[in-house]
């Protein structure tokens, strides 16, 4: 069965990994709204992803690798890859 490689994928993932209910999320948001962001139907801020991800005790930016490469450590490898180089070719910085 193919990884899913989406936001929601990798919440659902992150906090069952965590072994955290939606309702462990209630100083951050509803688990109604958790909800719906696990089944695509809504979108969070970067402040409202960041509040989540300290609940999870991860970086927000781990959630994005997980959005993006799914459980793949070779997806992961690569997209890493991508962004140190988009990101030195930005700032001009290594």
């Amino acid at each position: 069965m193919p990884t899913k490689r989406s936001l929601p994928a990798a919440l659902k993932l992150a906090r069952k990994a965590r072994g955290l209910s939606q309702e462990a999320f209630a100083d951050v948001s509803s688990r109604t709204y958790m909800s719906t962001l696990e089944r695509g139907m809504k979108s969070p801020t970067l402040s409202k992803l960041t509040a989540i991800s300290q609940v999870l005790s991860i970086h927000p930016m781990t959630l994005l690798a997980l959005s993006y490469a799914g459980e793949s450590a070779s997806e992961l490898d690569n997209l890493l890859a991508k962004i140190r180089r988009e990101f030195t070719a930005i700032t001009g910085k290594s």
